[in-house]
């Protein structure tokens, strides 16, 4: 791609208005490979002539500096823009290129003046200083070239704003060049074939450019090699991606083309399309389509449009993985039953209406669904497999990274009997392995500062043994809300998907968590010094990574008692496990008075026949952990949870029991979230006992790797990891796919704390560690 250093550029003043924001340095460039510095850059720009973009009001920072305090007030403009758009078709920015081919639309009554007057005043209030047009914060040649071509051709035609139609000459003549150093890192959808038809109706209307340009005949040959590729009559038979870019094909057969109109008048929601289609045929619908898409965005139109599927998913996915969807539930719930509404066994597409399905909508809707429990089939993803291979559509001249990225995080979240998952799980995973191995991870589709980072992640990490505030951490660094842009026939971009007011919510959100995290870490840290357990093997370290698991499953801050229950459950069961496991000969002995304490209440008696200050110690840190977090019969329950585990508990391996363990985690948070009178009821249902019995299989294996990854035995290791995967499959499918009376949060216990299990066995301990460093000390930028 033609790269260009910021200064080579002219210099421009901010597109927007001056507002209020948190410093953050320029994104000169993408990490990619063989890439030249330059090869694109930022810049800010702002129109003049006649009007200014202004931010909109959900991106614009609230009017005081404490950020922390301005959560709410965050929180309620998030929610009013997610409001404000749940009729919407799509939130997008407006197309020169675009808007360019509908101010080319002759009077369909015969004048000689353009049909859409309002597309040329677009055209001429949205010239950017040094006479181009196209995206004002990211240069890329193509972008550049094609939107001011189709201005100036538009302008031309018309007669009309001279001196703008003279400027953005003067840029393409200086800059045409520049194409012919193009690296093609990032493409243009289309542009081998949109741009020589340009170039076609600048030569006629007799502008002033090199058409023999050196840089113009690799572009004429592309285009001559695509086109000779096309078959004529496949295009013709059914909807295809190729309608989206008819304006540069010849020769066509409008009478059949017209029959793939969509539902909302357009060729495959393509503006510029439709805008050449109604040129040659004056289809009623084609109009008002077009006049509907100028109506909603002041006289331009967006490349793409609606593109209201896009839109909501892609949001929802934004919100969840920044760690602020909770604040959402209701608009969330709202997004997703509408973009459900367009799910249809060939899968789903951008916009609702279109007929053309894509792999990348429908495995975000897939993944959305699955997770927010939906009835959905994978078998919506056999109409993009052929002969084990997988595309994003039919026809595709190159494979996205996005969308198999995306496809991969969908095949994760798996049903027992969703066999078509696995196959496209394994060539996602290969996919992006070998995209990894040559550095090449860069996409087609979008311009994403984070993109290697989240592709990284997914295959270091699999969704099993990704915990939900690591995630948010770690996406809090790869999100790059407003900067990252999205290819189209142009760059455009999504405002309700990558949006400043979400990372800034989202930061001061964690940064709440972690100053609410590490208050608890030193009260936790006092009870585990007062009580001495450090002399039974549990290092401050090990208490640490306890509170950090807990913490990084259960973050919310109304929920702190789950949290410290879970960590403090977790610290003495490792050091009743470890007093066990140093005095063997004795450990009948402990047991029967630590079972004995639980069942009279009388810990002091207990202690007393105890010689042992060790054992005393533990005596008198389960009472004080029954005050803690139990009351009434609560504590009985509580009582008899950690009875069950010592009766469990035997002389064997300490990884026999994790299970029990892990069990003993699940009743604690339960006890202390107040479900478990509920969940008493519940424990004789067939459903919480299947839920119980996988729990405790999946973390007795997983503790058996544990041990021998810390030098244990391995001879039973051997096949550990398929049987948890399937047993995996089979938890999944009761919390996210089960109609039962076992409640919802409940079922989403046993998830978590396998998942932090899973998350063990899966990482190193300097992996775990740097997590907990990153996730609870490291401040937010």
């Amino acid at each position: 791609m033609q790269v260009l250093t910021a200064a080579s550029l002219p210099r421009v003043t901010s597109l927007r208005p001056e507002v209020e924001s948190p410093w953050r340095p320029s994104f000169l460039q993408l990490q990619a490979p063989r890439q030249r510095p330059g090869s694109m850059v930022y810049c800010n720009a702002q129109l003049q002539g006649s009007e200014t973009r202004e931010r909109p009001v959900d991106q614009q920072r609230p009017p005081t500096d404490d950020t922390q305090n301005d959560l709410p007030y965050m929180i309620e403009s998030i929610k009013s823009s997610l409001r404000a758009a749940r009729n919407s078709l799509g939130e997008t920015t407006v197309s020169a290129y675009d808007t360019a081919w509908i101010a080319l639309v002759r009077s369909l009554d015969g004048s000689d003046a353009p049909q859409f007057p309002v597309a040329i005043d677009w055209i001429a209030r949205n010239q950017l200083p040094d006479g181009s047009w196209g995206d004002a914060d990211m240069f890329i040649v193509q972008d550049r070239l094609i939107n001011t071509l189709g201005c100036v051709v538009a302008l031309a035609t018309w007669g009309v704003h001279p001196d703008q139609c003279r400027r953005g000459l003067a840029y393409i003549q200086e800059n045409l060049w520049r194409l012919g150093e193009d690296d093609e890192e990032w493409m243009m959808v289309g542009f081998e074939v949109t741009f020589p038809v340009l170039l076609e109706k600048a030569k006629s209307l007799g502008l002033d450019i090199n058409y023999d340009d050196p840089a113009l005949q690799d572009i004429y040959e592309k285009r001559n090699l695509k086109l000779a590729k096309i078959p004529r009559e496949a295009l013709h038979a059914r909807p295809t991606t190729l309608l989206h870019s008819l304006e540069g094909m010849e020769d066509l057969d409008w009478e059949r083309l017209l029959q793939f109109k969509c539902p909302a008048g357009s060729l495959h929601s393509s503006p510029a399309a439709s805008a050449y289609a109604l040129s040659a045929t004056g289809d009623k619908e084609l109009l008002e389509y077009l006049e509907t898409a100028l109506n909603n965005f002041d006289g331009g139109a967006p490349c793409t449009y609606p593109v209201d599927n896009f839109d909501r998913l892609w949001s929802v996915d934004r919100l969840r993985r920044l760690g602020i969807s909770r604040y959402f539930t209701s608009e969330i719930e709202e997004y997703l039953e509408y973009a459900y509404r367009h799910l249809s066994p060939e899968g789903m597409s951008y916009g609702g209406l279109c007929p053309v399905k894509d792999i990348d909508d429908t495995a975000m809707g897939f993944r959305l669904f699955r997770l927010h429990g939906y009835d959905v089939s994978p078998s919506v993803f056999k109409h993009f497999e052929k002969d084990g291979e997988y595309v994003c559509f039919a026809g595709q001249s190159s494979q996205s990274l996005t969308a198999m990225y995306n496809s991969y995080r969908a095949s994760q979240i798996a049903f027992p009997s969703d066999n078509d998952l696995d196959s496209l799980k394994a060539f996602c995973r290969a996919f992006l392995e070998h995209r990894r191995a040559t550095g090449n991870l860069n996409d087609k589709w979008v311009i994403a500062k984070g993109l290697p980072s989240e592709v990284e992640y997914a295959l270091d990490f699999p969704w099993k043994a990704s915990l939900p505030r690591v995630e948010t951490r770690v996406y809090l660094e790869q999100y790059g809300a407003s900067e990252d842009a999205w290819i189209g026939k142009g760059l455009y971009r999504m405002t309700l998907v990558n949006n400043d007011l979400y990372l800034e919510a989202a930061k001061a959100d964690f940064t709440n968590f972690q100053r609410l995290s590490r208050l608890e870490w030193l009260s936790l840290k006092r009870w585990y010094i007062r009580n001495n357990l450090q002399a039974h093997g549990v290092t401050e370290q090990s208490a640490l990574r306890a509170y950090f698991l807990a913490a990084a499953n259960i973050f919310e801050p109304d929920r702190a008692a789950e949290r410290l229950g879970w960590a403090r459950t977790a610290i003495l069961a490792e050091a009743i496990a470890s007093h066990f496991q140093r005095n063997s000969t004795g450990a009948d002995g402990v047991m029967e008075r630590l079972i004995s304490g639980l069942e009279s209440h009388d810990w002091d008696s207990q202690a007393r026949e105890s010689k042992d200050s060790a054992e005393r110690s533990l005596l008198y840190a389960l009472d004080e952990l029954m005050g803690l977090h139990a009351f009434g019969n609560a504590s009985d329950s509580l009582r008899e949870a950690w009875k069950e585990w010592l009766m469990s508990w035997t002389k064997g391996s300490h990884g026999s029991c994790a299970g029990d363990t892990a069990l003993l985690l699940v009743r604690t948070i339960e006890i202390c979230s107040g479900r478990h009178g509920s969940n008493e009821q519940s424990q004789n249902n067939s459903e919480y006992a299947r839920l119980e019995q996988i729990t405790s299989s999946m973390c007795r294996k997983l503790g058996t790797k544990i041990l021998a990854q810390n030098g244990g035995s391995m001879d039973d290791v051997e096949g550990i990891d398929q049987e948890v995967d399937l047993e995996m499959k089979e938890l999944i499918q009761r919390v996210y796919g089960s109609r039962n009376n076992v409640n919802k949060v409940t079922r989403q216990t046993f998830l978590d704390v396998v998942k932090s299990f899973c998350y063990v066995a899966h990482c190193s301990p300097e992996i775990v560690n740097a997590h907990i460093s990153k996730v609870l000390f490291e401040n937010v930028n």
